[in-house]
């Protein structure tokens, strides 16, 4: 069902000012994602006409833009996806890490998205490889599917990275699987020291190689010395990394999954009002507990998009990375020999692809089966009504 308000309807009502105000200040990725909602199932981007097969009502449905940082498009690239991992899932216990960067890191982030976020990604997955490795914790190569979130829930700036692990991995021969404590995957004060060192090593590599840029308040960091005291605070803090406990079965990494892996910045269901005074959304204050953690803000329309802006990724960049055992062209053979130590059948192959379920609509007049009788390209209407002909055609097949 479509939400009351939507991020599409505010795009609408209010893109075009806000980029005319803003000309030669965003950049060709934003333009391209503001147009990709705007025009998102309209007739812009074409369609087609559907009918009853049993009273001939029809109905035109058009398409929709694919774009990932779309609301309404991420639902069927989520369900895609998750058909796709859940034959990497073992009968272990999963656990869920989040590694954050501090603020002043995340600045520079913003302004160098690709290679600050890719940073993050290698920093992180290392980490957790390296002290998984580790005799003295697991002694043991793991998996890890990670996902990139950019956004706290009032859509300011926090990117972090959500990791799901398997509760255990294979010993460095190979020989045997070695399975983590019940509620205890690896030490986060240990995981949070490392990854505050290779970060922070890496990106003043970057800094060093001409690889960051930096722009308005942060110009002067262009400067080592400028760079070196800004990061100062941040080695001496300590880097929070977070281990929730363990899901309950692999049932329940889905279900977290599908809530996670293709998320945007804003989700249209959280969208209460949009008028004249600014658009009205609820969001989580995680400084706040119980039922005061859910809370109201309003925001003007120009800054709304402004901040659902900050989270377009670079064209190309990868916001969902396996590594260790899930990475690559090994993972195959990594998960057959972890299921052959875990004393468990692997899934079963299907020669044939199985047929995608129907999930169109049912007719709104009678429940029965609608067809497509008629498709049109973009900039294009349906002709409407089909033709008498078409229908009764439609309804005798």
């Amino acid at each position: 069902m479509r939400a009351s308000v939507e991020v599409a309807d505010i795009f609408r009502t209010a893109g075009s000012a806000y980029r005319a105000a803003r000309a030669g200040h965003l950049s060709f990725d934003q333009l391209k994602v503001m147009s990709a909602i705007e025009t998102c199932r309209t007739a812009v981007m074409g369609g087609h006409v559907e009918a009853c097969t049993d009273c001939g009502h029809w109905r035109v449905a058009y398409n929709s833009c694919r774009n990932r940082h779309c609301p309404r498009c991420q639902g069927a690239a989520a369900r895609t996806w998750l058909a796709e991992r859940e034959a990497d899932l073992l009968p272990v216990g999963y656990f869920h890490v989040v590694f954050t960067l501090p603020a002043e890191v995340a600045d520079v982030a913003w302004q160098n998205k690709a290679a600050v976020y890719g940073l993050l990604f290698q920093a992180a997955s290392e980490t957790m490889t390296t002290i998984a490795a580790d005799p003295k914790h697991l002694g043991a190569r793991i998996g890890i599917t990670a996902v990139l979130h950019t956004w706290g829930s009032a859509m300011t700036h926090h990117p972090h990275i959500h990791m799901i692990v398997p509760g255990g991995g294979l010993s460095p021969d190979g020989s045997r699987w070695v399975s983590s404590r019940p509620a205890f995957l690896l030490p986060v004060r240990v995981l949070g020291k490392l990854f505050r060192r290779l970060f922070l090593t890496r990106l003043m590599s970057l800094h060093e190689t001409g690889r960051l840029a930096f722009y308005g308040r942060l110009t002067h960091l262009a400067d080592r010395r400028a760079f070196l005291r800004h990061l100062s605070p941040v080695r001496k803090k300590r880097w929070v990394v977070y281990a929730k406990p363990p899901f309950a079965g692999p049932e329940t990494v889905l279900s977290y999954l599908s809530r996670y892996t293709h998320r945007v910045a804003i989700s249209n269901s959280r969208i209460l009002h949009f008028d004249q005074t600014g658009v009205t959304f609820r969001y989580k204050d995680y400084r706040r507990g119980g039922a005061d953690r859910q809370q109201i803000m309003t925001l003007t329309a120009d800054e709304f998009i402004r901040r659902f802006l900050l989270h377009v990724l670079p064209k190309g960049f990868h916001r969902i990375r396996h590594y260790g055992l899930l990475a690559g062209a090994t993972r195959k053979a990594h998960l057959e020999r972890a299921r052959e130590l875990l004393g468990v059948a692997p899934p079963a192959a299907s020669d044939a692809r199985a047929e995608p379920d129907d999930i169109r609509p049912s007719c709104p007049c009678c429940g029965g089966r609608m067809v497509v009788i008629e498709t049109f390209l973009r900039q294009r209407q349906a002709r409407a009504p089909p033709t008498p002909a078409l229908l009764s055609g439609i309804q005798a097949s």
